[in-house]
C-alpha cells in the first residue's frame, strides 16, 4: 500500500470487556454515559455524588451516578491463503488481503483495539498465527507476514481449514473478519459459522476483475485452475460468456442468502482495498 490508510469501524451491539477503549461498553467505569443512580456504599467514589437525587431519595442516603465505561474490542481476522488467493491480474487476491490486514491494524491501533490473525488453506496455518496484541506496528506485520507468504506453496481452500480456524475463537467475544474468495462448497459455511456466534463476524469477499467478468479480447483463453494446477483453453463464444456472467451472479447470490442467514452482511473487495467503502459498510450496517 501507498501509505498508512485506515478506515472506521464500529460494533452494532455493546462491548463487554473491562480494558478502556473507544467502543460504547456494558462495564461500569469511569465513562460519560449515565446508567443509573447507586448507593455510595456500593460505589464509593464521592466525586459522583449527585446532592439532588439524594435529598429525593425514598431511604434519605447518599446515591453516586454510575457510568458506564467505552471499552475496547479484540479484533481477528481470519484469512484465505489457499491457491485461488494467489490469483490476479495486476495484483494477487493475498496481496489485496493484505492490504486490507496492514490499513485493519492500523485502524485498530487507532482505537485501542487489540488485533490477531489466524490463517488457512486445506489445513489451519499456524505459521501464519499471531495473538491478539496491541501495537502500532501489528498491522504491518501481520500484512508482511501474507505478502511473503505468497511464494510458499498452497494448497486448495477447504471448509476443513476453515472450521479448526474458528474452532480457535470459538465462544470469544471479538469482532472477526474472514477474508477470503469462498471459492470453495459452502454447504458447511453456515455450521462454522454458527462457531462465531458470540462474535460479531465481517464476511471479506476479495474477487479479482478478471474472474467475474469475461475478457472482452479474442475467442481463444488459456486457463489455469490456480488450485488445481490444470490447464485448459476455452472457446469463448457468446453462450459461454452469459454463463460466466450468470455463474458469478449465482456465486454472490448464494453468499448473499448464506450470510444474512446468520445476520452478516457481505463487504466485496474487487482488485483493490477501499478503505472508505469499508467505512460506509460500518455506517449502513450499523445504522
Amino acid at each position: 500500500m501507498n501509505g498508512t490508510t485506515e478506515f472506521h469501524y464500529r460494533l452494532p451491539m455493546r462491548a463487554g470487556g473491562f480494558r478502556p477503549g473507544s467502543h460504547p461498553g456494558s462495564s461500569f467505569g469511569a465513562g460519560q454515559e449515565f446508567a443509573m443512580h447507586g448507593r455510595l456504599f456500593d460505589y464509593p467514589d464521592p466525586r459522583r455524588l449527585d446532592l439532588r437525587a439524594s435529598v429525593r431519595a425514598a431511604r434519605s442516603e447518599w446515591l453516586v451516578r454510575v457510568h458506564l465505561q467505552r471499552a475496547a474490542v479484540p479484533v481477528q481476522v481470519i484469512v484465505d491463503v489457499s491457491g485461488s488467493m494467489r490469483f490476479g491480474m495486476r495484483r494477487t487476491k493475498l496481496q489485496v488481503a493484505a492490504d486490507f490486514v496492514e490499513a485493519l491494524g492500523y485502524s485498530a491501533f487507532r482505537v485501542g483495539d487489540q488485533l490477531g490473525m489466524l490463517a488457512f488453506d486445506t489445513h489451519a496455518c499456524d505459521d501464519l498465527f499471531m495473538p491478539a496484541r496491541y501495537g502500532r506496528g501489528v498491522g504491518n506485520l501481520l500484512a508482511t507476514m501474507l505478502r511473503e507468504s505468497a511464494s510458499d506453496a498452497a494448497g486448495p481452500g477447504g471448509m476443513a481449514g476453515l472450521k479448526r480456524a474458528a474452532t480457535a475463537l470459538a465462544g470469544r467475544q471479538a469482532l472477526i473478519f474472514l477474508v477470503s474468495d469462498f471459492h470453495w462448497p459452502l454447504a458447511e459455511l453456515p455450521a462454522v459459522l454458527d462457531l462465531l456466534v458470540h462474535a460479531w463476524v465481517v464476511p471479506i469477499v476479495v474477487w479479482d476483475a478478471a474472474e467475474i467478468a469475461p475478457p472482452s479480447g479474442g475467442p481463444l483463453l488459456a486457463v489455469n485452475d490456480a488450485e488445481s494446477g490444470r490447464q485448459r483453453t476455452l472457446w469463448l463464444r457468446g453462450s459461454v460468456r452469459e454463463h460466466w456472467r450468470e455463474a458469478v451472479a449465482r456465486r454472490r447470490a448464494e453468499l448473499a442468502r448464506r450470510f444474512v442467514e446468520r445476520g452478516m452482511q457481505p463487504f466485496y473487495v474487487e482488485s483493490a482495498f477501499d478503505p472508505e467503502a469499508m467505512s460506509r459498510y460500518f455506517l449502513e450496517t450499523i445504522a
